[in-house]
Parts: C-alpha cells; structure tokens; sequence
C-alpha cells in the first residue's frame, strides 16, 4: 500500500508518497507528468516522516544530501538516468548533452531530457540542476520559477541570469 501525505515547502505544497519499499513520488501542485494516485491512501510513514523532515531541512539551507530510500518505478533506461541524477552535486548544474554522456548515449541527449521531465523524485533525485546547452533554464515538472528557486537556494544559478521568472 503506497502512503501520502501533503507537506507545504516555499515552492508550494508537495504531495508525498512512499511505502515499505522507500520513497516513490515527489510531486508539485502542478506535476507535468501526475502519478495514477488510485492506491494511494493518506496516512504516515516513517519513510515519509523522515522525508518530510529532510525536505524542510533542504529548504532552511541545513541539507545538501537526502539519505532516504528511494523507491522510483520507471523503465531500465529511466532508473539509469535518474540514478545519474543523484550523482550531481548540490550546487552544480550540468546540460542534458553531459548527462546523456554520463550514462554512455551521447546522442541520447533527447530521450535522457523526456526522463529527467518525467523523474518522479525531484529535489531528492535533482532534475533541476541538469539544465540547457547554453546555460539557460528548461523544462521542469515543477515549472521553470520553482526551477530557479532551486537553483538559486543551492547558489548554483549566476548572478547574471538571477530574476529570470
């Protein structure tokens, strides 16, 4: 039985969902890509317990890294490029073209962004800090001002592209 409960974040609410298994879905009010919430049923848990409370110590600026178990259901090539996901650094961006190289498809450049737009753990598996050839921001489940956000509260976006939204 997957468990959820909603917490607020200065990015708006975030709905949780986790089971035995480790945490499965992170999602914003306005997902892109929704989860099939059918099984889901509110409740606790401590794997949302303890995300919950890592999430809030991310956003007071106390946490850099989740230690949490991770539980994201997707296709082989997706769970790769999200595990790539957990490999960047907080405060450091990198494009899709390097993520793609990253997992060994340097001409996968495309189907790494549709996975990473459909990454069911943002924040925890940072999707945000994978951003465009040229340094702009693009695309993200959350929307592109939460994207900033993030950005900026992990000092990785530069000052020159600071307001952007």
């Amino acid at each position: 039985m997957i468990l959820c409960r909603r917490i607020d974040s200065p990015v708006g609410p975030l709905m949780l969902a986790a089971d035995d298994a480790g945490l499965r879905h992170i999602e914003f009010r306005d997902n892109r890509h929704p989860a099939d919430r059918a099984d889901w049923h509110g409740g606790e848990h401590p794997v949302l317990q303890a995300a919950a409370t890592q999430l809030r110590e991310y956003f007071d600026g106390q946490r850099r890294d989740f230690e949490l178990p991770l539980a994201p259901q997707g296709t082989e090539f997706q769970l790769q490029v999200w595990h790539e996901l957990a490999r960047i650094p907080f405060g450091e961006t990198i494009s899709y073209a390097q993520l793609a190289r990253r997992i060994g498809n340097p001409a996968g450049t495309r189907a790494v962004g549709a996975a990473n737009g459909r990454n069911p753990l943002p924040i925890v598996l940072p999707c945000h800090r994978v951003i465009g050839a040229d340094g702009g921001l693009t695309g993200f489940g959350g929307g592109l001002p939460t994207k900033e956000f993030l950005l900026r509260l992990e000092g990785a976006l530069p000052a020159e592209q600071a307001g952007l939204f």
